[in-house]
């Protein structure tokens, strides 16, 4: 019976013991998962004082005043494939992202 491979990883050989003996695995920071910050849409019931409000083709999108920094020259897109229908944003400023694509670093 054949097996089906899933996932494939690089195996190196390394001189000294990053852990106790005891420990099976090590993960590196970039191994961990996530970077932090990610996109979440909402329905807003108001506008704060200092909230960003974009108005464009009859639609408004508020911006919390915390995000405003993180989101500067970014673009909102909906993008549909055979397989998904999601918003993608294309964020300039964004340094790094996870594995995943769902969160980022600035």
């Amino acid at each position: 019976m054949a097996t089906k491979t899933i996932a494939s990883a690089t195996v190196r050989a390394v001189k000294k013991r990053l852990l106790p003996s005891r420990a099976a695995l090590v993960l590196t920071p970039s191994a961990r998962g996530c970077n932090g910050l990610s996109y979440t849409l909402d329905y807003a019931k108001g506008k704060d004082k200092l909230d960003e409000e974009v108005k464009q083709d009859g639609v408004t999108i508020i911006i919390d005043r915390k995000a405003q920094l993180t989101l500067l020259g970014t673009e909102m897109d909906f993008v549909e494939s055979k397989l998904s229908a999601e918003f993608v944003f294309n964020n300039p400023n964004i340094k790094g992202t996870c594995g995943c694509g769902e969160s980022f670093s600035i």
